[in-house]
């Protein structure tokens, strides 16, 4: 036991939460990224779970994982390796202890690295510290019995006890990082409101935790804090990326004075947002699980035309069916929002992991000439803005339009600070005149180019729209050489006039030796590989895109001012070949990996620093 404790501050620290799928660490982890945000740290987070509905226990494919970065100031990354590694069993320890510091505190629950457990997690000795030459500081407590022997008299059964495993470890946790525990107190209260015996023996157990790292010092001589620098006033919460993309949603509804429909079919990482709109009825929003995808886009179209600010979620897999539905929205010229959770492929291929590789699909993946937006939210927080831009651009424009997130940002999570509504751009659709009526023809453009939305119910304004190409004069079926040619033009130019901001540059704008560029989910690994590189005085510069068609304005202006340009991509360069067929001339260096993980930003400086 340490005589005295030291309380040092810290600029940030990256915490991993492991264990079984069956371990709560996914809970835990959220909890801990709350409290920390709550406080007015800056978080990112980064939960890693494995695609069985439930591996055996103690196995080493079923360990689960949660990380997160907590700053004083703006963090981009979960962190490449963590400041503290929780292990809640043998495999947790074997198959996560790779990314732990060398430095890295470790925290395990030794009633759970018995013989059997160190069998299945394949440990060949009875001791798997020394097996895995491991050196860190190890807080070693027996986890299970001290959770047992603390809820003995809550008559609650072993098995009930057994899931507050988690909150002894997060306790432990809070203790070391001198986190309050009547916040945690609060979130359990609400959580388990119609349980009040389980929030209190959760309640209890998490003071047990950091009681014992109080009362014992856990063979530590430091405890830490990470105080608050650079947070903006205002109110602030934990805020996951499908739930912003849902919030933004639901705002652009609310602006445009429209009720919210989503038509979706359940699927990984994408199903969250279904069920976060289908809490919110009473803000107008409509949520229909449909029996599949095509069903989904489908009724997702027919709520669009009916007036509605129409959306349809899913993932890869459920973009290939969404298709021809799609198509439809396009030559029916309706807004509609598809959401695009980007996850690992091709087929089910890693359900819970995280890519880039949809890029393509989402600019091309339908037969014809099918033009249509598409916007990559860069961030958790950012799905939010990405959401409500999506849908002011589909309404507005009278076009669908694809939002790309990925499993990464979509079930990670930052600090994010509660928007004024009054602040977001007005959103106009270009409702029919009541001056046209009798003269008004379906495909009579404004001066963008959008088609004229005439809502069903509107005297004087019948009209039908169909898959089949439509007369640009009467909306009457045609199947005219010429007018089908204008037609698909028509089509194309809506889409190239739509203004979406410049790229910005960040970094050495002025004087960069080299430009990194990417766009979407990957912005915080390439914004701090930028950093990285910059406080070793190279000169580096980062042009991150939100907006992929139509591409910014100032694109080949930026992209051909450096003598060296690389695009980084969790794919196997669909963008750089995008841009490539854009840009005249332009011929980048290429960045690709295709893990199912984040970046790694050790790694994009070590092969930056190559050119």
């Amino acid at each position: 036991m340490a005589d005295k404790i030291i309380v040092k501050e810290l600029d940030s620290v990256a915490v991993r939460f492991s264990g079984d799928s069956g371990d709560g660490m996914q809970l835990a982890g959220n909890m801990f990224s709350t409290v920390s945000a709550t406080v007015g740290n800056d978080i990112c987070t980064f939960p890693d779970y494995p695609a069985d509905i439930r591996a055996p226990q103690g196995s080493l494919t079923g360990v689960s994982g949660f990380q997160v970065h907590i700053g004083s100031n703006k963090v981009y990354t979960p962190g490449d390796k963590c400041d503290v590694l929780v292990a809640m069993n043998a495999a947790a320890l074997k198959t996560q202890y790779k990314y732990a510091k060398s430095t890295a505190c470790i925290i395990i629950d030794t009633d759970a690295f018995k013989k059997a457990d160190l069998e299945k997690a394949e440990f060949k000795t009875e001791d798997p510290i020394a097996e895995m030459g491991i050196k860190n500081d190890v807080i070693a407590c027996p986890i299970t019995t001290m959770v047992k022997d603390c809820l003995a008299d809550s008559g609650m059964d072993p098995k009930a006890m057994l899931k507050c495993r988690n909150m002894f470890a997060l306790g432990l946790v809070c203790w070391l990082f001198n986190r309050d525990l009547n916040i945690i107190a609060q979130m359990l209260q609400t959580k388990f409101a119609k349980k009040p015996g389980v929030a209190d023996a959760n309640i209890k157990v998490i003071q047990a935790g950091y009681d014992y790292g109080a009362n014992t010092h856990a063979s530590v001589a430091h405890t830490y804090k990470i105080e608050s620098k650079s947070k903006t006033p205002g109110r602030y919460m934990d805020i996951m990326g499908n739930k912003a993309t849902a919030y933004g949603l639901i705002a652009a509804a609310e602006k445009a004075g429209l009720k919210l429909y989503l038509g979706s079919y359940p699927i990984t990482p994408a199903t969250d947002v279904l069920h976060e709109l289908s809490k919110h009825k009473s803000l107008g929003v409509t949520t229909v699980q449909c029996e599949d995808e095509i069903a989904g886009c489908a009724s997702a179209v027919g709520a669009s035309f009916a007036g509605a600010l129409a959306v349809t979620s899913t993932s890869g897999p459920g973009i290939c069916l969404k298709s021809e539905a799609m198509n439809l929205a396009v030559i029916m010229e309706l807004p509609l929002v598809v959401l695009d959770v980007q996850r690992g492929g091709p087929a089910t291929g890693l359900p819970t992991k995280s890519e880039q590789t949809d890029l393509l699909q989402c600019l091309f993946g339908r037969n014809g000439e099918s033009p249509m937006p598409v916007i990559a939210a860069t961030s958790p927080t950012d799905c939010f803005d990405a959401a409500y831009n999506a849908c002011k651009i589909a309404l507005e424009h009278m076009t669908p339009v694809v939002l790309m997130t990925d499993a990464f940002i979509a079930n990670g999570s930052g600090a994010f600070k509660l928007p004024n509504l009054a602040d977001f751009p007005a959103i106009n659709p270009p409702y029919v005149p009541e001056d046209m009526k009798g003269t008004w023809t379906p495909y009579m453009r404004n001066a963008e180019g959008s088609r004229y939305w005439a809502v069903p119910g509107r005297e004087g304004f019948q009209h039908i729209l169909g898959g089949l190409e439509k007369d640009n004069k009467t909306g009457a079926i045609s199947t005219n050489p010429e007018n089908h040619d204008l037609m698909t033009r028509l089509r194309q130019e809506k889409i190239d006039k739509i203004q979406v901001p410049d790229v910005e540059v960040l970094g050495d704008k002025d004087d960069a030796e080299l430009l990194i560029v990417g766009f979407g989910g990957t912005y915080g690994h390439l914004h701090s590989a930028m950093d990285e590189m910059r406080a070793a005085g190279k000169k580096v510069a980062l042009a991150h895109f939100k907006y992929i068609n139509p591409l910014p304005k100032n694109t080949a202006e930026v992209l051909k001012k450096y003598p060296k340009v690389v695009v980084a991509e969790q794919n196997m360069g669909q963008f750089a070949g995008f841009l490539r067929m854009k840009i005249d001339g332009f011929n980048p260096y290429q960045f690709n990996e295709v893990k199912g993980q984040p970046f790694v930003v050790a790694e994009l400086v070590e092969a930056f620093n190559k050119l």
